[in-house]
C-alpha cells in the first residue's frame, strides 16, 4: 500500500485537486515545443549546458538509454530568479552538445511546483506501467504545494511515467506514493539494488537521509535512517547514492566496489551557502555504514550543488555526474540576466574513490569525455625547472579551453625558496584576470583569485579567493581544467581536489599565462592547451568571434 502519515483533511484535499494533472499547465509555455533560447552572449557558456532562457537550478532525474543521455533540470522558465519550478529537460549523445527539448513536468496546482527528484528506466516492467515495451521511465519527484504567499507547504513524493523514452509523462493517478505530513520531505533518489528499488530522501531540516525500499516503485516501505552526519548546515538536501570502484591513483589497480552518498546542505557551508558533503561506505540493501566518520566536500570552492549521478550508464563505466554551477547565497543576483538565462551545469565528470596521500579514502573526479569538443590543439610546450609560456586563444570562437600541466620528477630535497606554478587567465583589454598557482612546498597550498574579474565583485556573499591543501606523492603533480567565458571548473592533482567557479567579465579572457619558478632543476612541466568547440555550434547558422549559436527550436 502507500505510505501515508498522519495526513490532515486539509492537505488531502489538495491531493485530491492534484490528481490526474499531466495536462495542467499553469505557465504560457507550450507543451508541445522547447523553450526558445539565445546562446550568443558573451557570458553564456558553450560547453555547460544552460537553460535556454529563464532560471536554472538542481539537476533532477538524469538517465541514460539507447545511447541517449537525458537531462531534467528545476526550471522557472517565466521568470530570472527561482520559483514556479518545472522540469525543463535537455537531450544529448555526449553530454556537451545538447537538445532542448518541451518541459518535462508542470505544476500541478497553482501554488505548487515539482521540486527535485530522479528517474529510472524500467526494462523489466516492475512498475506494471509498460506491459508492451522495454524503455518505459518513471520519473519520482517532490510536489510542493506552497501557499498563495510563497511559502512552503505540504511536500509529498509523486511519480509520473513516460511510454516514449522520456519526453512525455502521464502522472500516476494514486499519487502520492509518499507522504509523512511535512513541509521539508523532499529530494527523491532512487537506484536498483539487487531485485528492488532503493530511494534515498531528506527530512531536510531533521537532517535525515530515509531509506525506502520498493518492488514497484508505487509502494514503499521504510527500512533505515542515516541522521546528523558531517555538517549539518540549516538542512540537508538532494541526496544521491551510487556504487562506486576504487583504483589506486597512481597505477590503476582496481579494489573493491563501495557506495557513494552524497548530500548536499543549504545554506550553511562552510565558505557560505551552498555545498555538497560525501560519505564513503558500504549500503547492504536496508543500511547505509560508512567506513569512518570523516566528513569530505567535493569541491573546495563555491558553486557546485545539488549534483546527480547519471541512472543506466553501461556496466563497467565510472559514474558520471553533473551538478548545478552556482550557490544560493547570489544565485538570483548574478549578471546574467541582460542576456535573458540564469546559472549553468558543470561539466559531467566521471568518479571513483582512491586512498589518496595522508587524507584517505578521496573522491576522485575529473572531466568526462571532454575529447568530445576539443578541437585543436594551441599549445604544447615543456621545459625544465624553471621556464614560462604565454597562449594567445583570442580566436576561439566558443572562448572556451581545455588545458593540462603536468610536473613531473620532482625532487623535495632541491626545491628552492619558493617553488611554484602559477597560471592566469587574462583580458589584455580590460586587464581582468582569474590567477591560480601551486606551492610545491610547505603546506602545498592551491589557490584560485577571482577578485581581478570586474563583474559582481561587490557582491557581499561573493568570495573571491579559495585554497585547498594538496598533499601530493613528492614527485609527480598535475592541473587540468575547462574555462568556458564565465564558468572555471579546475582539477588538481588528477581529480583528488576540484573547485567551480564563476566569474563575469567585462571583457573576454583570451590568454593564458604559465610560469613556473623555483622547482628542482630536473623537473619537468609540460603544457598542453586545447580549443573547446562550442556545444551550441551546429545548431544554427556561424556567429562572430567570442560569440556561441543558437538553441534548436
Amino acid at each position: 500500500m502507500k505510505l501515508l502519515a498522519s495526513s490532515s483533511v486539509a492537505s488531502l484535499a489538495v491531493l485530491a485537486s492534484a490528481q490526474n494533472t499531466s495536462t495542467v499547465d499553469t505557465s504560457p509555455f507550450p507543451t508541445d515545443a522547447p523553450v526558445p533560447g539565445n546562446y550568443t552572449g558573451g557570458l553564456r557558456p558553450q560547453v555547460h549546458f544552460s537553460p535556454p532562457q529563464g532560471f536554472m537550478n538542481d539537476p533532477n532525474g538524469v538517465f541514460y538509454q539507447n545511447g541517449t543521455y537525458h537531462l531534467y533540470y528545476q526550471y522557472n522558465p517565466a521568470a530570472l530568479v527561482a520559483g514556479n519550478q518545472h522540469w525543463g529537460h535537455a537531450t544529448s549523445q555526449d553530454l556537451y552538445r545538447w537538445e532542448n527539448q518541451p518541459i518535462a513536468l508542470y505544476p500541478p496546482v497553482e501554488n505548487s511546483g515539482v521540486f527535485s527528484g530522479s528517474a529510472v528506466t524500467d526494462p523489466n516492467n516492475t512498475s506494471g506501467f509498460f506491459p508492451d515495451q522495454d524503455d518505459g521511465v518513471v520519473a519520482i519527484f517532490t510536489t510542493n504545494y506552497g501557499d498563495a504567499n510563497g511559502g512552503s507547504g505540504l511536500q509529498t513524493q509523486d511519480i509520473a511515467y513516460s511510454r516514449d523514452g522520456g519526453y512525455t509523462f502521464e502522472w500516476y493517478d494514486q499519487n502520492p506514493v509518499i507522504d509523512y505530513n511535512s513541509s521539508q520531505f523532499r529530494d527523491p533518489k532512487v537506484v536498483r539494488y539487487g531485485d528492488e528499488w532503493v530511494m534515498v530522501i531528506t527530512f531536510s531540516q531533521e537532517f535525515t537521509i530515509s531509506i525506502f525500499k520498493s518492488p514497484d516503485l508505487k509502494n514503499w516501505t521504510f527500512a533505515s535512517n542515516f541522521t546528523d552526519a558531517g555538517l549539518l548546515g540549516a538542512q540537508y538536501e538532494c541526496p544521491n547514492m551510487v556504487q562506486i570502484p576504487t583504483r589506486d591513483h597512481d597505477t590503476g589497480e582496481e579494489g573493491e566496489m563501495l557506495d557513494l552518498l552524497t548530500l548536499s546542505i543549504q545554506p550553511g557551508a562552510p565558505l557560505g551557502g551552498s555545498v555538497t558533503e560525501y560519505f564513503i561506505g558500504r549500503f547492504n540493501g536496508t543500511h547505509f555504514n560508512p567506513i569512518d566518520r570523516a566528513t569530505r566536500l567535493n569541491d573546495f570552492a563555491k558553486d557546485n550543488y545539488a549534483g546527480q549521478f547519471f541512472y543506466g550508464t553501461p556496466e563497467g563505466q565510472d559514474p558520471i555526474d553533473i551538478a548545478w554551477a552556482s550557490n544560493w547565497q547570489y544565485t538570483n543576483r548574478v549578471p546574467t540576466a541582460s542576456e535573458g538565462w540564469r546559472s549553468a551545469m558543470t561539466v559531467p565528470r566521471s568518479n571513483y574513490v582512491t586512498n589518496a596521500t595522508r587524507i584517505g579514502w578521496t573522491l576522485v573526479t575529473e572531466p568526462f569525455n571532454i575529447d568530445a569538443i576539443t578541437n585543436t590543439t594551441i599549445e604544447e610546450k615543456s621545459w625544465t625547472g624553471n621556464g614560462s609560456a604565454i597562449v594567445d586563444y583570442s580566436q576561439v570562437e566558443s572562448n572556451a579551453l581545455h588545458f593540462s600541466i603536468n610536473v613531473t620528477g620532482i625532487n623535495q630535497t632541491e626545491l628552492g625558496t619558493n617553488p611554484t606554478l602559477n597560471f592566469t587567465f587574462m583580458s589584455p583589454v580590460s586587464g581582468e584576470s582569474i590567477r591560480n598557482g601551486f606551492l610545491f612546498s610547505g603546506d602545498n597550498p592551491f589557490w584560485v583569485d577571482r577578485s581581478g574579474v570586474n563583474g559582481f565583485v561587490d557582491d557581499i556573499f561573493w568570495n573571491t579567493k579559495f585554497s585547498v591543501a594538496d598533499i601530493y606523492n613528492g614527485t609527480v603533480w598535475n592541473v587540468e581544467g575547462v574555462i568556458d567565458r564565465s564558468i572555471f571548473e579546475v582539477f588538481v592533482d588528477r581529480g583528488i581536489h576540484a573547485a567551480t567557479v564563476l566569474y563575469y567579465p567585462d571583457e573576454p579572457l583570451t590568454l593564458l599565462s604559465v610560469a613556473s619558478r623555483d622547482l628542482s632543476p630536473n623537473a619537468k612541466v609540460d603544457l598542453a592547451v586545447w580549443s573547446l568547440e562550442s556545444g551550441w555550434a551546429d545548431t544554427a547558422e556561424a556567429t562572430p568571434a567570442q560569440s556561441g549559436n543558437y538553441t534548436r527550436v
